[in-house]
């Protein structure tokens, strides 16, 4: 069957994973974790040569330890010397950018065998820090040049953003989730149970996934409901609805063409064909959004990847939608077509009665988020879940920012009915969609569009985004314990307010 395959066809023929859970296991830096997810890839795959014989050696980045060259410190450990050293900026969405593009070039005969790897030894550095001590690992010479550098360096936030408190995702996600639940029409306790519905089923996947950080499942109310263990984030979102960043883990998968797989005498039991890859970032800043809900780019995406593989959602039978929060997998998965937006019982959402589940690993609070490269853990994880079900079709998405950044990537056992690996980047025409002003320096009526409640263990301000009469954006806060009250039990999207030149806002 091999012999009738187009030899440059992008397969992926190896992933690893590793994870270092056990205090008492000596902990790993985030290069020697990389190298390590390589060489078990290169184990799973079956052939030989694959790693030493690397055209491109692609890194995600890491932020528990800095290298000057972190892709040179991967390619020196698993002993590579490839024409191409990469290593992405800050982003969730850029793991998915980088396979996506590694399988146009080795469709487009650019590379034969194409490695990513990523890897966070976030938990070790948190627990040094905290007993007043800095690691002792591997550092480069200062002659050593940086690598070439993959993704947006533009600052997520703008000025008027940062200073109205729009800046972490803890604090950003929230809104959207609000914003969600009113546009769904659910009252506030129905929500919440959908939510703890979703990441209760997250929490089951987690327990059968050998490489996740925490294995025991946990009901909606243990995941919802705040307690000592599970303190309120920003409201909607207790700890166990946020990712958990705090883990060493590392990932790894192996990209190569037909031709080289069948060199390095890969069997072909371990192939998974990439079939379709496709790229778009929303608008920019979230100030400039249309509404506080949606993804047009994700949507873009998701369409000419499912036209490029010539496939529907409903082909779909293997899903893993980046879950940094419960907002994101929503968003995703009404955007790509996986589940109607009107389904608001939470049964399609991954709980009772939902027949595709929206994560094959569990997600990023369970089987853990390393930071910007849980889509490697994703699309290896995957891999392995398409072997099992030979001939199935699966789908993982990235995301980076604030729902900003997407990458959508379709693959199987089977090989592409287009005889190739096809790519997309719509940019310009999400780029072309509309976009809303933001006023910041607006004083009188406006209408709530979303609000979250900012705690420190204890509530200390409320986070607004508002419309003026003329539809501008324009952020507030406020510390009004009947307002942050009223902001958490009760429906305030949709009511007039009332906005000073601080930024305070207060009800009508």
């Amino acid at each position: 069957m091999a012999l009738e395959l187009d030899p440059r066809l992008p397969i992926i023929v190896g992933t690893g994973q590793i994870m270092i859970r056990d205090a008492a296991t000596e902990p790993l830096e985030p290069a020697d974790l990389m190298a390590e997810a390589l060489r078990r890839a290169e184990t799973d795959s079956g052939g030989t040569g694959l790693l030493t014989g690397a055209d491109q050696v692609l890194t995600v980045s890491e932020l528990s330890w800095k290298y000057r060259n972190p892709a040179l410190a991967v390619a020196e450990r698993i002993g590579a010397t490839p024409r191409r050293l990469a290593t992405s900026v800050v982003g969730g969405n850029l793991a998915g950018v980088m396979v996506a593009r590694a399988a146009a070039d080795i469709q487009a005969g650019a590379a034969d065998v194409i490695v990513i790897t990523g890897g966070e030894a976030t938990r070790t550095r948190s627990r040094l820090r905290k007993a007043g001590l800095e690691p002792e690992w591997s550092t480069q010479a200062d002659s050593v040049e940086s690598p070439e550098s993959i993704g947006d360096l533009r600052p997520l936030v703008d000025e008027i953003e940062n200073a109205r408190g729009v800046r972490l995702p803890v604090h950003v996600y929230p809104l959207f989730e609000v914003a969600l639940r009113a546009r769904l029409g659910l009252s506030v306790d129905d929500h919440i149970a959908r939510v703890g519905s979703l990441w209760s089923a997250f929490s089951d996947v987690a327990a059968t996934n050998p490489n996740a950080w925490i294995r025991t499942p946990l009901s909606g109310t243990e995941i919802t409901v705040a307690s000592a263990e599970n303190r309120m984030i920003a409201w909607p979102y207790t700890k166990r609805l946020c990712s958990n960043n705090q883990v060493d883990q590392g990932a790894a998968v192996i990209i190569t063409s037909v031709a080289a797989a069948e060199r390095a005498g890969v069997p072909r039991d371990r192939w998974v064909f990439l079939h379709a890859g496709a790229e778009a970032i929303d608008h920019w800043n979230v100030s400039h959004r249309v509404d506080l809900c949606s993804s047009p780019a994700l949507r873009t995406a998701g369409r000419d990847a499912f036209a490029l593989a010539g496939i529907a959602s409903d082909d779909i039978a293997h899903i893993d939608l980046y879950s940094c929060f419960p907002a994101a997998v929503q968003i995703g998965a009404i955007e790509l077509g996986l589940i109607p937006a009107a389904d608001t019982n939470g049964e399609g959402w991954g709980g009772v009665g939902a027949t595709r589940p929206l994560t094959v690993t569990g997600g990023m609070t369970f089987a853990g988020g390393p930071l910007n490269n849980y889509p490697t853990h994703g699309l290896a994880t995957m891999v392995e879940t398409l072997r099992n079900d030979a001939g199935s079709v699966g789908l993982c998405t990235a995301n980076g920012g604030y729902t900003t950044e997407h990458a959508v990537l379709i693959a199987s056992t089977e090989p592409p009915a287009a005889g190739a690996y096809r790519y997309s980047n719509p940019q310009a025409e999400v780029d072309a969609l509309p976009s809303v002003a933001c006023d910041d320096t607006w004083r009188g009526a406006v209408t709530i569009e979303s609000a979250t409640v900012v705690f420190e263990d204890v509530p200390t301000h409320a986070l607004i985004a508002t419309r003026t009469p003329e539809g501008q954006r324009s952020w507030g806060m406020s510390t009004d314990t009947n307002f942050m009250n009223a902001a958490m039990t009760t429906e305030l999207v949709g009511l007039g307010a009332q906005r000073s030149a601080d930024g305070t806002v207060s009800i009508d």
